[in-house]
């Protein structure tokens, strides 16, 4: 798939703006603060109805505005499909094919992408919520159904919380516990063993990736650690009876403390390069291979699970890889994947595909095509 046609309208630093694209690399050259990264980050709105940037909505409307709108035309195989997402302060409205779309899970996956940023770094170095967020996003794209078990679990721990938060201040009658406690162990359990398979299925598309890019020195393996002590090969009823299991275990601390102390939004996932641990004892070198690994395997995994590439947007990362892992990642993704790059100069980057590159100037919210 690919982006045929983007326009904005009061978009962070642009009052209006529309751009053609070709399937093909687009390289967005400028200085910094000109309004690289918002283009680039448009076009992730656009296709996740969020920011990878902020959590704020409103940040993305331009100054004195009152709304924000993002409009986009995306080629597929069976045809196009035009997508537009409006953010105002009472919300968001998303468009598909000119129809609007009530349940996200109807909107997000019509266009994939993949973000590589300096920060998806933090991806291997940074904290748990990090990679929860990581794997919670990209299951989303390729099956609607996890979207709604994600978005039904946080319904759910946040009443049990605040169930949880009025117990400490006076004895309540326990029966409502019980029954959210049950609907969040059913939830929870899908959640878990979707997140197994992702991980399965990730990492068995990184480990020869960066075993390439290692040059065969190094073994990348990845685990999903739940909070809870299930594993991959227990069946459903087991994976309940251990939750069930759980509950009674920290039953009386949650009271204390008024919070939930376990489920999916407490579990991590684990890197490991010949079996040490790349977040603890990783060279930087290491940490960046594993995080890059992980971005080529999700390309081809999102292409596995619906036959189509998804688009790559690499903002302001080519200058942070050297010129052998750079070199790795051009040659991966030329020719058939539509690539989006932001940089503020192509100097020193010597490579076949950024030659053939369509090429865009962006300078102070304007955006001009030189190339």
């Amino acid at each position: 798939m690919f982006i045929q046609e983007l326009s904005v309208e009061n978009y962070r630093n642009y009052e209006t703006e529309s751009l053609e694209f070709e399937n093909r690399v687009n390289v967005f050259l400028g200085q910094n603060a000109q309004g690289k990264t918002n283009i680039m980050e448009s076009i992730y709105v656009l296709a996740m109805a969020k920011s990878h940037r902020t959590s704020n909505d409103k940040d993305l409307i331009r100054w004195d505005s009152e709304y924000a709108r993002i409009k986009g035309r995306i080629q597929k195989r069976n045809g196009s499909i035009p997508l537009e997402l409006t953010i105002s302060k009472k919300g968001k409205k998303r468009k598909l094919n000119h129809l609007e779309q009530s349940k996200l899970s109807q909107y997000i996956g019509n266009m994939n992408v993949v973000m590589f940023a300096p920060e998806d770094l933090n991806l291997v170095k940074g904290s748990p919520q990090v990679r929860r967020r990581f794997i919670d996003m990209e299951i989303g794209q390729v099956s609607p159904v996890y979207l709604h078990d994600i978005n039904q679990y946080n319904k759910i721990l946040q009443q049990r919380n605040s169930y949880l938060k009025q117990a400490q201040q006076r004895k309540k009658d326990e029966t409502m516990l019980d029954v959210l406690t049950d609907q969040f162990i059913q939830v929870a359990v899908k959640i878990v063993q979707k997140r197994f398979q992702f991980v399965h299925l990730l990492e068995e598309w990184a480990k020869p990736i960066h075993s390439g890019i290692s040059r065969n020195l190094e073994e990348l393996t990845i685990s999903y650690k739940p909070s809870v002590h299930v594993s991959e090969d227990q069946d459903w009823s087991k994976m309940i009876e251990v939750f069930e299991e759980r509950t009674k275990e920290v039953r009386e601390r949650e009271k204390e403390r008024g919070v939930t102390l376990f489920g999916p939004h407490r579990d991590d996932l684990e890197f490991r390069v010949n079996g040490r641990d790349v977040q603890t004892f990783g060279s930087q070198g290491q940490q960046r291979t594993t995080a890059l690994s992980v971005k080529l395997a999700e390309i081809e995994l999102i292409h596995s699970e619906i036959g189509e590439y998804p688009i790559l947007l690499l903002d302001d990362v080519l200058s942070e890889l050297d010129d052998y892992r750079q070199s790795h990642l051009l040659n991966t993704i030329q020719g058939k994947v539509q690539t989006f790059v932001t940089t503020t100069s192509t100097e020193g980057i010597d490579h076949q595909t950024l030659k053939e590159a369509a090429t865009f100037r962006v300078d102070s919210g304007s955006i001009i095509k030189v190339k």
